[in-house]
């Protein structure tokens, strides 16, 4: 039997449902995470990726809209701990946490209302092929703009902009839209951030380009200075330069780190993954399962040992 975390309690997951009345259900009010845990089969152990990071950042981003949710980041890593071992997951898996205001009123406003909590697991697999690169356009749709819909925060409404650039780019025969913002730069996919390298250099859209706040992210750029001992510029980034690029890479939770090798019918490089993004990935792969122990401080532990 799958167990998912509902209102309050672990239960059937076939008991988590929610009205169809339900006022986030209509709006698009709710606010989500993705938490990615990778089983490690010499250790016998259960590891959730950067678990109290992305529940800090659910837990700010529902603030931001009006939720303060009745538990603190520790509480909700315990309670997936708690549901993984429910679940008796033994495999990588995917965890899907969401805050929603729960209350059976059709009105669009962020306040009079309760929030609550809802977490359960899926077979994600890879979300992108991260073994021989992906091809990208870039979309004529752009980027939500902060004082619009933020893209900084996981907002489940947000997530038509990107539903609308993916699936432009599935139509196309591409397998990921890359998004520009407001002003024509680089913002991001449709799901991930993204890194160009140039000259040896790696460079990022920086976050006043109206990206998502990244832990993946956050977690390369300090791969890429501490391992691969290189600079790392975060800037406005022309959509030019994606054509011209040495290498590019998108990165994220489902993403993981997935290698660019075409877009919009230009390769990227050679065609083929670049020596130093599958040099990160060796090491991002590795650190995610275990396998490095001064990165172990990025995992949680699922099973008592």
């Amino acid at each position: 039997m799958e167990y998912a975390f509902f209102e309050g309690k672990i239960v059937p997951v076939e008991e988590a449902k929610i009205s169809i009345k339900t006022n986030s259900f209509h709006y698009g009010t709710a606010v989500f995470e993705g938490i990615r845990a990778y089983w490690n089969e010499k250790d016998q152990q259960l590891y959730m990726l950067f678990a109290k990071e992305h529940y800090d950042r659910l837990i700010r981003n529902a603030r931001a809209l009006f939720m303060e949710l009745p538990y603190t980041a520790e509480d909700l890593v315990e309670i997936t701990k708690e549901l993984l071992r429910k679940n008796q997951i033994r495999q990588d898996v995917y965890i899907r946490p969401i805050a929603y205001f729960k209350d059976l009123a059709l009105t669009p406003k962020l306040v009079g209302f309760t929030p609550e909590v809802a977490i359960y697991t899926y077979n994600f697999g890879r979300y992108l092929n991260t073994s021989s690169g992906i091809r990208v356009k870039v979309s004529s749709w752009r980027r939500n703009d902060d004082n619009s819909i933020p893209s900084r925060w996981k907002v489940a409404g947000a997530y038509v902009n990107s539903a609308l650039a993916k699936t432009e780019a599935l139509l196309a025969g591409y397998d990921e839209a890359i998004m520009l913002n407001q002003h024509g730069f680089l913002a991001e996919g449709s799901g991930e951030n993204i890194f160009l390298i140039r000259e040896g250099k790696a460079i990022t859209p920086s976050y006043q380009e109206h990206i998502l706040e990244g832990i993946t992210r956050k977690a390369v750029i300090m791969l890429l200075k501490k391992e691969l001992v290189m600079e790392v510029i975060e800037r406005p980034v022309a959509r030019s330069e994606l054509y011209v690029a040495d290498e590019i890479f998108l990165t994220g939770t489902a993403a993981e780190i997935t290698p660019v090798v075409e877009v919009d019918n230009r390769k990227v490089g050679n065609g083929e993954i670049g020596p130093i993004t599958r040099e990160l990935q060796e090491i991002y792969f590795n650190a995610v399962r275990g396998n490095i122990e001064r990165y172990k401080v990025w995992l949680t532990p699922v099973y008592e040992k």
